[in-house]
């Protein structure tokens, strides 16, 4: 069967290789233009189109999708399937496959539509997350669904947890492809009043604010990891550095030993690791990286930073 692939991210890129190895070669990938990254801004293709490249499949990386071109592009597909492309797809687009456009959304939909579904689901706490295989209409992540698996989230975080979701989508489309295309499954309607809806996240999204309790703070590592990643200041010799907390866990006042009197914020030893006061609890630190420096242990880092216990870390520069 003949179709066209929509992805641009590593999650995206996970999805194709398995289709690939599946036997569902597309023929045709859709994505994003190439894009500068880094601090020399060097032109990068995104994960997607390096993977057509190696199985030699055509890559169109339209600016904007619209017809007449995007039709003379992709007329001759019979499917669209479509993973975090990072394109609104016009109406008259997803008119042109006879099987229509399935789309692979990393959560149990109608909770957390939108650009950014794992990392709600994280940061809100949720149990557990999924992957759902839907049918696109012209709304936001609102078509009926075909078929879904859930996920249990645990202490994961954002690259973790998209990697097994990127796997059970695409094992979801080999599964139901088949069938999808003789026509022997029927979508399900959403429940359109229980939707919930994600954002695209900010830098600023990641900034820390110690007041809030440790359990919340917690999951921003987890979800922003690693972009915009969770991130606090301090200062060092009279300079304010970004700190970004890469591994930690939360604890309660009561596991602190009577450290409530301490300033939020402030860093100290609990049990041997590098701890910081929160509104409520505490923040036990095991990995982080400062600004200009590689992700270390937290033992590492105070082997060079003899002064940082006792420090109060700031949710700001000042």
């Amino acid at each position: 069967m003949k179709y066209a692939f929509f992805g641009t991210p590593e999650f995206a890129a996970t999805i194709l290789k398995k289709l690939i190895g599946a036997g569902y070669v597309p023929a045709l990938v859709v994505t994003a233009p190439d894009k500068p990254v880094g601090r020399k801004q060097v032109l990068t293709p995104p994960p997607t189109k390096i993977v057509a490249q190696k199985y030699d499949i055509p890559v169109w990386q339209p600016e904007k999708l619209k017809i007449p071109d995007s039709r003379f592009q992709i007329q001759n597909s019979k499917l669209f399937v479509v993973a975090a492309y990072g394109k609104i797809l016009p109406k008259e687009i997803l008119e042109i496959p006879e099987h229509g456009c399935l789309n692979v959304h990393p959560s149990l939909l109608p909770r957390w539509r939108g650009p950014s579904p794992i990392q709600y689901a994280i940061l809100s706490g949720d149990d557990q997350t999924g992957t759902t295989i839907m049918l696109m209409d012209a709304g936001i992540d609102h078509g009926p669904i075909l078929e879904f698996r859930i996920q249990k989230i645990e202490n994961r975080n954002l690259i973790e947890l998209s990697k097994i979701l990127a796997e059970r989508g695409a094992q979801l489309l080999i599964d139901i492809l088949p069938k999808w295309v003789r026509g022997e499954m029927q979508p399900i309607e959403q429940d359109h009043p229980r939707a919930t809806y994600s954002k695209i996240i900010k830098k600023e999204d990641g900034k820390i604010d110690w007041t809030k309790d440790a359990a919340h703070i917690e999951r921003m590592a987890r979800a922003f990891y690693p972009w915009p990643s969770a991130y606090t200041f301090w200062r060092d010799a009279g300079k304010e550095k970004m700190l970004k907390i890469i591994d930690a866990e939360a604890v309660s006042d009561e596991q602190t030993h009577a450290k409530e009197n301490l300033r939020i914020g402030t860093a100290f030893m609990l049990r041997g690791i590098l701890t910081v006061r929160c509104g409520f609890g505490a923040l036990m630190i095991r990995g982080l990286q400062l600004e200009g420096g590689s992700e270390v242990s937290t033992k590492d880092f105070l082997n060079g930073h003899h002064n940082f216990i006792g420090n109060v870390l700031q949710s700001q520069l000042s």
